[in-house]
């Protein structure tokens, strides 16, 4: 064998292998991706779960103090009204997109806003939180709202592994070739106001 030919050899075969890492590269960088983008989307399922419980809560919540406090009709329209505003925002999988995750929080902190109204009426009604009935219901809105909390920090924490992969290099140029599906995920931001402690008055 000739020397041009074992030069052609050696080329061919250091092709085959840089061919053969970059490959391994490209296929490891897509599981781990897809890994992780499923773990985003699990704990977007949760985040979804801990706030349709808070919305399942509404209407006991509303029945038990409309039974004694029949003239506070504003306040049960203003509740019943936000708890439809969340309902009509459905955003499927995890949210890759600024402005629908925004509403979906707008809606969210509608009916917490609400609910919070709705808490200082009880206040004028002593006979009203002595019942065990509210007060079951009492203790299963502030787990809620405590659950809530705790899913959208995880949200969080499992969007950030995502961005923090899909954002390296050479991810992001694999990333790069599956258009949206590896996508950026969008994080929640705080309310205004949320460094103060929520106020729901019982």
């Amino acid at each position: 064998m000739g020397t041009a030919s074992k030069i052609a050899l050696g080329c061919g075969g250091l092709l085959v292998l840089a061919l053969a890492v970059l490959g391994l590269t490209f296929v490891g960088s897509y599981n781990s991706l897809n890994g992780l983008s499923q773990a985003v989307e699990a704990q977007w399922g949760q985040v979804e779960n801990v706030y349709q419980r808070r919305s399942d809560l509404v209407p006991n919540l509303v029945a038990t103090v409309k039974g004694a406090a029949a003239f506070e009709k504003d306040t049960f329209t203003a509740v019943t009204e936000a708890r439809a505003k969340v309902g009509q925002i459905n955003l499927g999988k995890a949210p890759s997109d600024p402005a629908a995750l925004a509403r979906f929080q707008q809606a969210q902190e509608g009916l917490g806003s609400a609910l919070s109204r709705l808490m200082v009426v009880v206040e004028k009604y002593p006979d009203l939180k002595a019942t065990q009935n509210f007060r079951d219901l009492q203790a299963q809105l502030e787990g809620t709202e405590n659950r809530i909390t705790v899913e959208r920090m995880r949200f969080n924490q499992a969007a950030q592994a995502f961005n923090t992969k899909r954002n390296n290099f050479p991810t992001v140029i694999i990333a790069g070739f599956f258009g949206d599906r590896f996508k950026d995920k969008v994080y929640f931001k705080a309310q205004a106001g949320a460094e103060q402690a929520p106020k729901v008055a019982f």
